[in-house]
């Protein structure tokens, strides 16, 4: 596995274009984060009882993109990937036939999907799919959450590879 590159966001880009870029920004950090480790390191644990680690935040960030893209912006018929309802965190629960190679490129496809779906609208398109409350989202808000959400699970990725080999970085 190669490292991949990671495109600082611009400081002086019009709205849609920062979001997009940090977007892109964090999804290429978890990415760094993941680069150039095996298999069995990918599926270190944190610390117990957490069964947190690298291949099952992909996995899992993977599912988070096809929910808000597919399912709630789209309002697509796009089933889990990964979870189940007896194992509503089965994203996370990485067995040993799970690979790099399949949740890389699960994710990799979601993330094209999305940005797919998302290219023809405005950031205020409403999305079809909705709250629990019933309220819809525009796609602003889904861009500001899906980098809220990388954000905070790439701060579990950096520690989980610290543990792994000592590699930090920003």
């Amino acid at each position: 596995m190669t490292t991949p590159e990671r495109t600082n966001p611009s400081t002086t880009a019009g709205e849609r274009d920062m979001l997009e870029g940090w977007l892109d920004f964090h999804r290429e950090t978890l990415a760094q984060k993941c680069a150039g480790l095996d298999d069995k390191q990918l599926r270190e644990t944190s610390a117990p009882p957490s069964d947190l680690n690298l291949l099952g935040l992909v996995r899992h960030m993977a599912e988070v993109e096809r929910h808000w893209f597919r399912r709630i912006l789209v309002d697509e018929d796009a089933p889990p990937l990964y979870y189940t309802d007896e194992d509503p965190d089965g994203d996370h629960h990485v067995t040993a036939d799970d690979t790099w190679e399949q949740a890389h490129g699960a994710w990799q496809g979601e993330i094209a999907r999305a940005r797919r779906l998302a290219a023809p609208r405005s950031l205020d398109d409403l999305s079809a799919g909705t709250s629990r409350s019933g309220e819809p989202f525009n796609l602003r808000w889904i861009y500001v959450h899906m980098i809220e959400e990388y954000a905070r699970h790439n701060g579990h990725a950096d520690l989980l590879r610290e543990r792994i080999d000592g590699a930090t970085g920003d």
